[in-house]
């Protein structure tokens, strides 16, 4: 079968598109026929060697696909070939990557597609929504009525954690880096844009939550919780998701008194179980027409290499090349 995949780490000059055995079905597997993969941050990290991880070579890429079962293992009941399905936190604890062919995935990671949504759909929000569904309901614990702050609605993350912060009725304020983001950023349903280019963020919050924010989820990889815990309201809620290099300054003072906590937030801890609520709730609002996916650009997976260098460029180099996810079809 054709893969994208590495024999060692490095530069996106290291990816090999090329031919790997077909994977072997085990009794709990469902084999997949892959139609779609995206690009994420991780899998910049990952490929580069930038965290430290047990890689098995040859490593295939990828953490979410999009396909249809083939064949399903003995032991696998809940799929049938013929049905679409998706699946994210691939290539992590033994799961095999999904920039390939075909895939067989344990079918406790495996959820249906709804028949009104294209794969590339939902492969554009499996991994951001699946994040941001957790942030929000499991650990912020947004409540109907809260103020949310999200820095980059328009990116992968921040338009899917507008999106659901809108459903699940709250008032969310967010930035953006040029007038067409911005309204994007409204059609969205982001109540409040502020231009970081030309606005000065902390005064613009300062004045639109004047009794502080219920929720800030900090995107930055370098946060400045100088400026952002002030900000913060009585039990007011902090998401970290990003900076693994980053040590700020941090105001314990200004941040224990007002009760407020801080949530430490990585995906790829989550069970099977807890992303498949999340799955169930994502699937409902796809198919409802309420979650939009935001994507940049269809590749073939042949171009893996240059998707790898576009996700590079726009999280670790900070160009601002994306707006969206790249979703590459296979």
């Amino acid at each position: 079968m054709k893969a994208a995949y590495i024999t060692r780490t490095g530069p996106p000059e290291v990816i090999i598109y090329g031919d790997l055995p077909a994977p072997t079905l085990k009794p709990n597997q469902c084999l997949v026929k892959v139609a779609a993969v995206d690009m994420n941050p991780i899998d910049v990290y990952w490929r580069a060697g930038m965290v430290p991880a047990k890689i098995q070579f040859p490593f295939i890429l990828g953490r979410d696909l999009a396909g249809t079962v083939v064949e399903a293992g003995t032991s696998a009941k809940k799929f049938k070939p013929g049905d679409r399905v998706w699946a994210t936190n691939m290539g992590f604890a033994d799961r095999t990557g999904t920039f390939a062919e075909w895939v067989a995935v344990e079918e406790e990671w495996l959820h249906p597609i709804p028949d009104n949504v294209r794969d590339e759909e939902v492969v554009a929000v499996s991994l951001v929504g699946v994040t941001s569904h957790l942030g929000l309901q499991q650990h912020a614990q947004l409540r109907r009525g809260d103020v949310l702050f999200v820095n980059g609605g328009s990116g992968g993350v921040g338009s899917c954690v507008v999106q659901m912060a809108k459903i699940m009725g709250a008032t969310v304020i967010t930035t953006a880096g040029s007038q067409a983001k911005a309204d994007l950023c409204h059609e969205l349903g982001a109540d409040h844009v502020i231009n970081y280019k030309t606005e000065n963020v902390t005064q613009q919050v300062s004045q639109l939550a004047p009794n502080g924010v219920n929720v800030w989820w900090e995107t930055l990889r370098e946060p400045d919780f100088q400026k952002t815990v002030p900000l913060l309201a009585l039990r007011g809620r902090m998401i970290v998701m990003a900076g693994r290099d980053a040590t700020p300054e941090f105001p314990v003072g200004p941040f224990y008194v007002k009760n407020c906590s801080l949530h430490g937030f990585a995906m790829f801890n989550a069970s099977a179980e807890e992303i498949r609520g999340a799955a169930e709730e994502i699937n409902r609002w796809l198919a409802q027409g309420q979650l939009r996916a935001r994507i940049d650009r269809i590749l073939p997976l042949s171009d893996a290499a240059k998707a790898h260098h576009l996700q590079e460029s726009s999280t670790v180099h900070k160009s601002g090349a994306l707006s969206g996810k790249i979703v590459l079809s296979v």
